[in-house]
């Protein structure tokens, strides 16, 4: 497969690259229209300079959960959905983790010291970047502005006193806005925090990272597009994983093309993700019976070509095609003994190749009619290449699959096609209505279908025989704005035809101490109510918003595991001058809607209200001094979607707790 893939890549970027000259010169600069697609919400990136996981600025987002194993690696939940079914774009490029038990999510690679805008999309409003299941998270680094200068930067230094944390992080570039080179570094460090109770929670960590990244347009348009960067985890704890991680090292790189041509650009993007984990239960915490660790890497290649075309002031049109490969591989070892022994091929040695292609427009049939619509095919091949190696206790993982669902084919072959249509109608009084009806095909993930976890107690097996998840979507938008009042309330459905549930098998069923996880196929429905309220007079702000969502399993007529209860943000905010200050209050309603057989749901879990100050300052012209003060009261708190806490420190805990009053600080000088 991987031969076959390599010659495809070298074929399609050396048909795009002969074709640079003619399609460089077919159109002046200034004639450049690009499709800009709006759809999505963007996070504040008020808190992003103190933010060691940018993630974490998506928490003021109700729409979205974060779910927490540790210090580091939060998971994003949106809409209910999270893991395989959010997609994360790293400045259009797609990064997977290499921990079977996701310590690392893709969204723990995005810079601290670049603090991208993070956008969520929650349907297909684009097929560009792939069909949308849950959501998509877009991360989009800015490039620099010079503003007439020949170089420009930042420096940050700042700290929290929960947790002793530390963070350094520094960008320069040099250039102009038609060629330049940048550089980017950050390192930040915290031991264990304290909860609100004063019980030490293990999330100490250590991250670091550097990049360089640099682009040059022509006069006539073309431009280039490089980057390169590195980012390196070590020592970090998890109090929801029996193990820990002593390094994860991440490599990306990154390659784009494009110019004007006809009525618009076309682009060829490239890029390729590395990333080595390594997990065990002996390098941070005391050593039990057994060492155990798992050594595990996946490596993502991708291509992708988009034509962006405007041949009038009412219509938009696209189509584009992309290529992409991952490998992972994970084997979990026993290392009591001198002779490391290979338990089980956890993931083994599998090999997926997606090729896509879509074509999407958008017409304005009146000055207050738009319409669109798109169509998606993938094709999407997998298997395990290590599926006849035998591991401990005479097992291979091909005879674990059988075990367990009866299959013996373990090549998996999807064909996908997605699709969306989309209206929008402008009102009266500054209002607009929005509908969305979409078909996104989503393949099982690695996990799902190939997982092949074997021990004396227990055994978490994927199942290769999945059919894949299809997801129909309907969603109602209504926003409007009026004086100093802005508002958006919206409702949607997402009717799920072969949905991939885990569920946990009991030690009667599978003779195992702790039981055994499985997979299977199911037919789910999720709906939810969202509504968000602004107020401004541009001194003071006021926002609020609210996020429902329901999750059945209409199979068993019961509820869908890690389906977060109604949340509410309340925003209040004061500025003049420059400066601001923020007060924020996060609510949640008690959640006893779980899935005890999933494994997945670390039981009921109570409401909480937490708050928060937070606060910038510039001191002078080029130094701004920023702050916060989380959890103001010092409550003990959890997200339902959290991990359940395996956390010696804490061993009354049910989920992972959230630290307590925290105190961050940062200065930051820019020129």
């Amino acid at each position: 497969m991987k031969e076959r893939v390599f010659t495809r890549c070298v074929r399609i970027a050396a048909i795009s690259l002969a074709g640079l000259p003619v399609l460089a010169s077919a159109q002046d600069a200034e004639e450049n229209l690009v499709i800009h697609v709006t759809e999505g919400r963007v996070s504040d990136n008020a808190d992003a300079i103190l933010a060691s996981e940018p993630v974490n600025r998506l928490a003021s987002d109700p729409s979205v959960s974060l779910s927490r194993m540790g210090g580091r690696g939060l998971e994003p939940v949106v809409r209910g959905q999270s893991q395989e079914r959010v997609d994360v774009l790293l400045d259009g490029i797609r990064v997977e983790g290499a921990c079977p038990n996701r310590m690392d999510p893709p969204t723990s690679r995005l810079s601290s010291a670049l603090a991208p805008a993070l956008e969520i999309r929650t349907n297909n409003r684009t097929l560009r970047w792939g069909p949308i299941a849950g959501g998509q998270v877009i991360a989009t680094t800015a490039d620099p502005q010079f503003n007439d200068g020949a170089t420009t930067g930042h420096i940050t230094v700042g700290g929290s006193d929960n947790g002793s944390g530390k963070l350094i992080n520094a960008a320069a570039a040099v250039g102009s806005e038609d060629a330049w080179l940048r550089l980017s570094g950050g390192y930040d460090e915290a031991d264990d925090y304290e909860d609100g109770d004063g019980n030490k929670v293990r999330s100490a960590y250590k991250n670091a990272e550097g990049r360089a990244d640099a682009a040059w347009t022509a006069e006539s348009g073309f431009f280039i597009k490089g980057m390169v960067s590195r980012q390196e985890e070590s020592d970090v704890k998890y109090a929801g994983s029996g193990m820990d991680a002593p390094k994860t090292d991440t490599d990306l790189y990154r390659l784009e093309f494009g110019a004007p041509v006809a009525d618009g650009e076309w682009s060829l993007l490239t890029w390729q993700a590395d990333v080595d984990h390594t997990m065990d239960n002996f390098s941070l915490r005391p050593v039990g019976a057994m060492k155990m660790q798992t050594d595990s890497t996946t490596q993502t290649r991708g291509l992708r070509f988009t034509l962006d075309q405007s041949p009038n002031s009412s219509t938009d049109w696209a189509v584009g095609a992309d290529l992409e490969t991952n490998d992972w591989d994970a084997t979990l070892f026993n290392v009591t003994n001198p002779m490391p022994m290979a338990v089980s091929f956890m993931w083994p040695g599998v090999e997926r190749e997606r090729i896509g292609l879509f074509a999407e427009g958008f017409r304005r049939l009146a000055s207050d009619i738009k319409v669109g619509a798109g169509v998606r095919y993938d094709r999407v091949e997998m298997d395990a290449t290590k599926a006849d190696d035998v591991a401990s206790m005479g097992m291979t993982p091909a005879m674990l699959y059988q075990s367990a669902y009866g299959t013996t084919d373990v090549k998996a072959e999807d064909n996908n096609v997605s699709g969306f249509v989309s209206g929008e109608w402008r009102l009266r009084q500054n209002q607009a209505l929005t509908l969305t009806a979409s078909h996104s095909v989503r393949s099982p993930s690695v996990t799902e279908r190939y997982l092949a976890r074997n021990t004396m107690s227990d055994s978490w097996i994927g199942n290769p025989d999945l059919d894949t998840e299809k997801h129909h979507k309907l969603e109602l938008a209504l926003s409007g704005s009026k004086n100093q009042w802005s508002w958006k309330p919206v409702v949607w459905v997402d009717q799920v035809d072969d949905f991939v549930l885990r569920y946990q098998e009991t030690p009667a069923d599978c003779g195992k101490p702790k039981g055994c996880t499985r997979y299977e196929n199911i037919d789910a429905r999720l709906f939810g109510v969202e509504m968000m309220v602004g107020w401004t007079d541009g001194t003071w702000d006021s926002s609020s918003a609210l996020a429902s969502v329901r999750g059945e399993n209409r199979d068993d007529d019961k509820a869908l595991p890690q389906i977060p209860p109604v949340q509410f943000v309340q925003t209040l905010g004061w500025q003049s001058m420059g400066h601001r200050i923020e007060a924020q209050w996060q609510l949640a309603r008690r959640q006893d809607r779980i899935d005890p057989d999933s494994g997945l749901d670390a039981g009921t879990s109570p409401g909480y209200g937490v708050f928060n100050l937070s606060g910038s300052h510039p001191l002078m012209e080029y130094l701004t001094f920023n702050w916060a003060l989380d959890n103001l009261f010092d409550n003990t708190w959890a997200p339902h979607v959290s991990r359940s806490n395996t956390d010696p420190f804490n061993p009354d805990a049910v989920r992972v707790n959230e630290p307590g009053r925290t105190l961050r600080a940062a200065l930051t000088a820019r020129w």
